[in-house]
């Protein structure tokens, strides 16, 4: 699934999938609801796509400037709690987004070809090295994953349970 997205066409499609989120942030009563215990708000999954993508900016700054650096956990289910994501204003979400999705376009567009092969270790779900173009692609399939669980959300529907997938 992470191969089928050309390492030239990473940097666009973070910026346009990003883009969706502030559409949908728009309003209404619905964005601070949770389906269910276990599954998040619309809002929070939005705060939980800004937030990846700061870390995964952060996490390939990393990776250019040491060598196999190990990555800690988001602590996606802490966040949520201490961040207080559901309280958040959704405007300033969606703007957030915009801006950080382009912070790491930018980071991305500026890399060399042996700058995509650098490393990082993450340790969940499982140990595994995973190089600058695994984790940028990985960012991608975050963004649209969330944006599918935000829209299941919006109409009461399970989307991904809590923190499944954001490692």
């Amino acid at each position: 699934m992470y191969g089928e997205l050309p390492r030239h066409h990473i940097a666009d499609a973070t910026r346009s999938v990003a883009a969706q989120y502030r559409p949908r942030l728009g309003g209404g009563d619905g964005l601070r609801r949770r389906p269910s215990a276990e599954v998040w708000s619309p809002l929070e999954y939005a705060v939980h796509v800004r937030d990846v993508l700061a870390v995964q900016r952060e996490r390939t700054m990393v990776a250019l400037l040491r060598d196999a650096p190990t990555f800690e956990s988001m602590r996606p289910e802490e966040r949520v709690v201490e961040q207080r994501y559901n309280e958040q204003d959704p405007t300033e979400v969606g703007r957030q987004i915009i801006g950080m999705a382009d912070a790491l376009a930018s980071l991305l567009e500026s890399l060399s070809p042996a700058e995509w092969e650098r490393i990082g270790v993450y340790n969940w779900p499982e140990r595994a090295v995973r190089d600058v173009e695994w984790i940028s692609r990985h960012t991608v399939h975050e963004l649209i994953h969330h944006l599918f669980d935000m829209a299941r959300s919006l109409q009461d529907q399970p989307g991904t349970p809590t923190g499944i997938g954001s490692g």
